[in-house]
């Protein structure tokens, strides 16, 4: 007697028929690491929150892009913690910036052999650490804050960056990029939009990595977790206004908006797998409670397989170096 049912089964057998079998296969290509680069550092300051994760001085940034170049990763995300911060956030348009002096750096120390990106935002940069300037009411001021962006994209650009990356989710933010960018002459830059960036109590960490300055909450213009159709009107806009890449923003907790985003997008979509993320899996892997390395595989690969052409995470590296001793 013969049961069809256990077809799926006879391609599990062994280690070599899943391999062969899989669906999906990971490459270090697909994978972007995210930096941070503090100004005033003498030495790489751990970050607590994040084991394993450093604020960077500039000559540990050039060694970790050139180990992404040598390990085939696809990209850096570089960001920025001045000493100095105002209400206007003009640390990240100065040419002398920490952020733009560590895209000069890395572009200088890698070339073209890895694609350096560059986020475009005040929240590093302002003493109220809001994405955006504020009003005399204390609110986001949209249309002032747009025009500081495009700025900020034409800095990132003339120091070096391949693609910027606005994550401010400003209405209009990268048609004013897409613009200043091409009067500046910088046409090939391209802009990857945090499309559907959601208010998250993951960001937790990354406000550490970033000594963010906030108090209160940015839910006025990032995404409620409640909602999954608003996020592909937001992913159309984007596109609309030229939009190279999209990306959605967390991954793990909204695979499925990150699914429908991959199904409809004529543009390669990417996936930020946050500091609260891989916080929460490093914690439970210290405790003995979870495999590490089976963990972070697992969890990149749930990201891919709901469609996110490449993914930013904080074991980029590490993945990548997996990838190579399994070759070896």
């Amino acid at each position: 007697m013969t049961f069809p049912s256990r077809r799926p089964r006879r391609l599990r057998t062994t280690p070599a028929m899943r391999r062969l079998t899989a669906e999906l296969v990971l490459a270090p290509q697909q994978l972007i690491l995210p930096a941070f680069v503090r100004e005033g550092l003498t030495e790489p300051n751990p970050i607590t929150s994040m084991p394993g994760v450093v604020q960077h001085t500039m000559d540990s940034l050039k060694a970790a892009a050139a180990q992404a170049v040598e390990l085939g990763l696809g990209g850096i995300m570089l960001f920025g913690i001045p000493e100095t911060r105002d209400a206007t956030g003009s640390a990240g348009v100065d040419p002398a910036g920490i952020l733009n002096l560590g895209i000069e750096a890395v572009r200088a120390e890698v070339g073209d052999e890895l694609v350096i990106m560059s986020d475009v935002c005040l929240d590093e940069f302002t003493d109220h650490g809001h994405c955006g300037v504020l009003d005399a009411a204390g609110n986001v001021d949209n249309d002032a804050t747009l025009e500081i962006y495009g700025r900020l994209a034409v800095a990132q650009a003339n120091a070096g960056a391949h693609l910027v990356a606005p994550s401010g989710m400003m209405d209009g933010q990268v048609a004013v990029i897409r613009q200043a960018l091409d009067e500046a002459g910088h046409q090939e830059v391209s802009i990857l939009a945090y499309a559907a960036k959601y208010a998250s109590a993951f960001y937790g960490p990354f406000r550490e990595a970033v000594d963010s300055q906030l108090t209160g909450d940015r839910r006025t213009y990032q995404m409620d977790a409640a909602n999954r159709r608003e996020a592909l009107i937001e992913v159309e806009l984007d596109l609309a206004e030229g939009a190279d890449m999209v990306m959605v923003k967390p991954a793990m907790s909204y695979l499925d908006v990150l699914a429908d985003v991959a199904a409809m997008s004529p543009v390669p979509v990417s996936a930020y797998q946050i500091s609260g993320e891989y916080a929460m899996i490093e914690a439970a892997a210290a405790n003995g409670w979870i495999d590490r390395r089976a963990a972070i595989e697992e969890s990149v690969l749930s990201i891919r397989r709901a469609g996110a052409d490449t993914v930013l995470t904080y074991w980029a590296a590490e993945i990548g170096q997996w990838m190579k001793e399994g070759k070896s």
